[in-house]
């Protein structure tokens, strides 16, 4: 919804455009009203607005005076200007001056409804190419269903970009939790989050008005920082120095987005937090010829199927983690490296069952909660992946599927995940999903349901006196009703149904 300001001095005129616009099938609202031009000023300042509808003839500033001084404040504000017969060349010239367009008192709802839809259209192409400016900058779904308002454009906004700490909590780093946490502190209308283009980011807006009592930006990042680690979500939060138009969003949080993939430390630290190029440029580590070695050393021990000297070598390197002056950027090349590497090897032995995508699982270990759960994954992981090098036959797919099928049998009272059963296995999620699919035309979760809603038949058949409450907590179902559901979906009856026709059947 677009929202409209009414400036019109006439209480019977202002009441009668009023009634029409709240009448139109048209996504615009009255947002406020004024009885003069100042006081429609004053509540522009502290409610931008997409539309002004203001009377050309008003005491305390006229409506020409009112459009200037409210685009100095909001320079995207459509302005449409009432008027009598005798401004009417009056009004001409402030049309094109500055405003949008005019109507002739008394308004009609047709005249209006014309203007208005004309208005809407030319706010509706703003918001298309305000899209296409923010891509990049904006998560694409969001940034689709995102509404582009007036106060989101009027005035300097300040920017940080938020970032979930390395090696912290990832299930708890989501839009709700940041907004909640940060609503507590702050007003709600006093700051916009964005989920950034980037996984695990969000932009944060606030308006330099509302912001100086919080001194520079500097200052605000790091009490957001301190609000959201109160509230258990531990943050990186970096402050593009100077406020700036919304317009600059993308290539501000390009910078930041830089800086931050580049700079950020594991232990969640920056060289430097200024936005400067000094600050982009320098590097928390060194070495290069150093670490050129240990690759080429890791290659070699990979190729020659050395596990024991590998892993004696990748252990070698982990120490230098634990004084969190590593930058992540850094880590996460060297895993994709290692990943890489077992990829490559992996397919020269058997080409057809290569994993689509190695980052995946690097994705997987760098979101551990933790540098030492984060360490000893990694340490699995390679260890895993040396044992499928070194069997004389590697399992082909019919033989892990079969493999799959049994681990998944043995765990009918638990609940497992698609990533507990590619860790057991050494493999990604992704390649899991694709075995299942091949040998079973199903996909993991409905498959190991299959097995589970079996077992359920048999337990409420086979069990004496089984009740089917105790059977779906057995199953691991929390829920009594939703078991029932799901049972019916696979089975065609329900839990009760099918019993009474096994002791029917005993009988």
């Amino acid at each position: 919804m677009y929202s409209i300001m009414i400036a019109e001095d006439s209480k019977p005129i202002l009441r009668h455009i009023q009634r029409m616009v709240q009448a139109m099938e048209l996504p615009v609202r009255v947002a406020a009203t004024a009885s003069n031009g100042l006081e429609a000023l004053e509540k522009l300042k502290s409610q931008p607005a997409d539309i002004l509808l203001t009377d050309i003839r008003m005491p305390k500033l006229d409506g020409l005076e009112l459009i200037e001084h409210s685009k100095q404040a909001n320079p995207r504000l459509l302005a449409v200007l009432i008027t009598g017969y005798s401004d009417f060349e009056y009004a001409r010239k402030a049309v094109n001056l500055q405003a949008f367009d005019y109507l002739l008192k008394p308004v009609e709802e047709q005249q209006l409804t014309e203007v208005l839809q004309r208005l809407v259209e030319k706010l509706e192409e703003r918001q298309q190419s305000d899209r296409r400016l923010w891509e990049g900058a904006v998560e694409p779904r969001f940034l689709a269903s995102m509404v582009f308002g007036a106060d989101l454009y009027a005035g300097d906004k300040f920017m940080l970009l938020l970032g979930r700490r390395p090696f912290a909590l990832a299930a708890a780093w989501t839009e709700a939790r940041i907004r909640t946490a940060l609503e507590k502190a702050y007003d709600s209308g006093s700051f916009w989050l964005l989920p950034a283009a980037r996984p695990e980011q969000f932009l944060l807006l606030g308006d330099e008005a509302d912001l100086k009592a919080e001194g520079s930006a500097e200052l605000w990042a790091e009490q957001v920082s301190g609000i959201l680690e109160a509230d258990g979500l531990p943050a990186v939060v970096l402050a593009e120095p100077s406020p700036a138009g919304i317009l600059l969003l993308n290539t501000i949080y390009g910078k930041l987005d830089r800086l931050m993939r580049e700079q950020l430390t594991v232990s969640g630290t920056f060289a430097e937090t200024s936005c400067s190029s000094k600050a982009e440029e320098h590097l928390l580590t060194g070495g290069e010829a150093d670490k050129l070695t240990v690759y080429t050393q890791l290659a070699d021990l990979l190729a020659n199927r050395q596990k024991d000297r590998f892993l004696l070598l990748l252990r070698q390197q982990l120490p230098n983690l634990q004084g969190g002056q590593v930058r992540l950027a850094e880590l996460e090349r060297f895993v994709r490296f290692l990943a890489d590497a077992f990829s490559v090897a992996l397919e020269r032995e058997r080409p057809e069952e290569t994993e689509a995508d190695p980052g995946e699982e690097v994705r997987r270990m760098l979101a551990s909660e933790s540098l030492e759960a984060f360490e000893d994954e990694l340490l699995v992981w390679e260890a895993g992946k040396f044992e499928l090098l070194l069997e004389p036959n590697r399992k082909s797919g019919e033989e892990l599927f079969a493999q799959l099928d049994a681990y998944l049998k043995s765990h009918l009272y638990a609940q497992l995940t698609i990533s507990d059963a590619a860790s057991h296995f050494y493999v990604s999620p992704s390649y899991i999903s694709r075995i299942v699919k091949r040998y079973s035309n199903s996909t993991f979760v409905h498959y190991y349901m299959d097995l589970k809603m079996a077992e359920a038949r048999r337990l409420l058949v086979t069990g004496q006196n089984a009740k089917i409450k105790d059977v779906a907590e057995l199953l691991g179902f929390e829920d009594q009703h939703y078991f029932s559901k799901v049972f019916k979906e696979y089975s065609g009856c329900s839990p009760t149904e099918y019993k009474d026709k096994g002791t029917s059947a005993d009988l």
